[in-house]
């Protein structure tokens, strides 16, 4: 799947009113929490769960204490709103995932909401021997910069131009990470398109796509949250793509159809 990105637009006006649903998708996400129990545990290995524009911790609350309750160490990552790649927020986010790998001993996995989906996957390409796998969710990471319906917000609270990008962090955004990386994406985000969140399928990277979905609300959709605990849930070293078989194929469409 390529991304024509001198064409590539941001998604309708009627879409961006549609993000309103993320407040519905909330209210599914805790009706379906008996459901979503019978979704893989896991095996104790720290999970760093990254915000997106403007957001914080707070937004990452629910699906943080889900992957808690699966058997994860799961952390936020502790620096407020994120405000963009202001001063000192890379080498925080660098020694963040240090910090994890070195007190649990064991490889740090990554899921990133939008642009905490962006900082995911370059972490992963300068610590590749700390980093196990990256998730990320609606994050416009292939394609134009101002492909989003939040790259002026982006401009207004970060102080940087939209296709302003620093090479020393991660090099280029576009190419995939050395780990395991799957991106998880709706052709219905109201505010980045579709398009540029979708991967380069390969060996190790894959794509999941889930209909109907807000990209406010990706954080607390129930086939989103299911989707990250299956993947999350993988043996290091014995990665497989996801399953989309039985009753998946009823919620997860063909990414590349």
């Amino acid at each position: 799947m390529s991304v024509a990105t001198q064409t590539l637009r941001p998604p309708s006006r009627l879409l961006m009113l549609m993000e309103a649903r993320a407040i519905s998708e909330f209210g599914a996400f805790l009706g379906a929490l008996p459901l979503l129990s019978l979704a893989p545990k896991g095996d104790g290995h720290p999970v760093l769960v990254l915000p997106g524009l403007i957001t914080s911790d707070n937004a990452t609350r629910p699906l943080r204490s889900f992957l808690k309750s699966r058997g994860y160490a799961v952390s936020g990552w502790g620096l407020g709103r994120n405000f963009g790649p202001r001063a000192g927020v890379q080498d925080a986010m660098i020694n963040l995932v240090q910090d994890l790998n070195e007190t649990h001993g064991r490889k740090v996995s990554l899921v990133g909401w939008s642009l905490g989906g962006i900082y995911a996957r370059q972490l992963s390409k300068m610590m590749p021997d700390r980093v196990r796998s990256v998730i990320t969710l609606g994050s416009p990471f292939a394609g134009s910069p101002r492909a989003t319906n939040a790259w002026r917000t982006y401009e207004t609270v970060s102080g940087r131009r939209a296709d302003q990008h620093d090479t020393t962090f991660g090099g280029e955004m576009a190419r995939t990470p050395p780990v395991p990386t799957t991106a998880i994406f709706s052709r219905t985000d109201g505010i980045c398109a579709w398009q540029s969140c979708i991967e380069q399928p390969g060996t190790y990277a894959e794509n999941i796509e889930v209909q109907g979905a807000s990209h406010c609300g990706m954080g607390h959709h129930p086939a989103i949250v299911y989707a990250v605990a299956d993947r999350l849930a993988q043996a290091e070293g014995e990665w497989k793509p996801f399953d989309r078989s039985g009753w998946r194929s009823l919620v997860y469409p063909d990414p590349a159809r």
